[in-house]
């Protein structure tokens, strides 16, 4: 298959850029001709050093955006012909809609944020991809037909963006809990930081370790502060590759009160961190629903704090939690996401295309692009 992976851009800190980017590469190694259509990030150096084309706008603001990316959107389709666009977010999805009225293509959109007040825009995909069951059953309710809707869930093993960890680890004060989020109350940050004031009744020697930043950071540090555990509380900065940090954690915690599958969860199974979790949105299901960590009430401070204190008190079960975090891998790898997204881009091609592509996928002949692999379109840089 020719296959575009559309995005409004490719900067880091994204959840949505990380998953396309690693379906682009894992795709192309797959055998398909793989293109990444978006704005200017930090990923695209990678992305050519995988095989996959890029192909780069400039920026699109104002009332015309919409109008701006479909127009460029199509000088881009118009040249690749593509068989599937998997679009990844609205704006992107909208435009790709518009152009497939000139320019035919299977369309794929993926809802990565179904807190979205935008996300039922979505429906314009011929299918539309969820990042967890419960992303799912929110769609349907607000409107996406299930027939056209598809769960294909999030993984992080064994892609080039995250290759295998040999890295050294952060060196911490233990017991030691982690988190990394975003910071911003969606997050839980602030009951998280109540929960460990808690805990540090029982543990005085405990550290909080918070990796990520966000538009609330200063509002969080006067809370850690006024906590009385202030001098326990370190936030770490963001950071590309959390596995460092997490490779020394005791405890992974994850208070989010809306999540819809984060990619950390499946980062700290792969660590082996016993891991402690809101059961909100896709969380349980990831960490099979109980089965790889221990999932606890959202916006409950107390139930959080109970658990961390259970957990820091027995290692045996902390050494029962990591082996439960790391069995059936396989499940949150990449290559199983690459596969199942690749089943739902079948769905959407004629159905003579389809059979050729079930029975013998071929590579059609690469398009010459310049020399660093990237080609720009429209107004910017470049």
């Amino acid at each position: 298959m020719r296959i575009v992976h559309y995005l409004n851009h490719t900067c880091l800190g994204n959840g949505h850029v990380a998953v396309a980017v690693d379906l682009a590469c894992d795709q192309v190694n797959a055998g398909h001709d793989v293109y990444v259509v978006s704005g200017y990030g930090d990923l695209d150096a990678l992305l050519v050093r995988n095989g996959v084309k890029v192909i780069q706008f400039g920026d699109s603001k104002g009332p015309l955006k919409l109008g701006i990316m479909a127009w460029r959107f199509w000088r881009a389709v118009r040249r690749i012909k593509p068989d599937v666009v998997n679009a990844h977010m609205v704006y992107a999805a909208l435009s790709a809609r518009m152009v497939s009225l000139w320019q035919r293509f299977g369309l794929v959109t993926t809802v990565h944020n179904s807190f979205d007040e935008q996300a039922n825009l979505m429906r314009v995909g011929d299918r539309v991809i969820t990042v967890s069951e419960a992303v799912g059953e929110d769609m349907h309710a607000r409107g996406i037909p299930r027939a056209k809707l598809r769960t294909v869930t999030n993984g992080t093993v064994g892609g080039v963006r995250r290759p295998v960890f040999f890295g050294a680890p952060v060196s911490l004060q233990h017991p030691a809990i982690v988190t990394v989020c975003g910071l911003h109350s969606r997050k839980g940050v602030d009951y998280l930081i109540d929960a460990f004031a808690t805990v540090r009744k029982r543990y005085p020697g405990a550290h909080l370790y918070l990796v990520g930043g966000g538009p609330e950071q200063a509002d969080f540090e006067a809370r850690a502060e006024a906590s009385g555990s202030g001098h326990h509380i370190h936030f770490m900065g963001y950071r590309d590759d959390p596995r460092d940090v997490l490779a020394s954690a005791d405890l992974f915690v994850l208070a989010s009160l809306r999540d819809p599958c984060p990619l950390v969860i499946f980062e700290a199974r792969e660590m082996g961190n016993p891991i402690i979790a809101s059961a909100v949105d896709g969380i349980p299901a990831a960490l099979g629903h109980g089965q790889r960590g221990v999932l606890v009430p959202p916006a409950d401070s107390d139930a959080l704090a109970r658990e961390m204190t259970r957990l820091l008190g027995d290692e045996r079960l902390r050494e029962t939690l990591s082996s439960a975090a790391r069995e059936n891998i396989a499940e949150i790898s990449v290559r199983r996401m690459s596969q199942e997204t690749l089943a739902v881009y079948r769905e959407t091609l004629p159905p003579r295309l389809r059979e050729a592509e079930e029975q013998a996928p071929t590579v059609r002949p690469r398009r010459a692009l310049p020399r660093d692999g990237i080609a720009k379109t429209g107004g910017g840089r470049g």
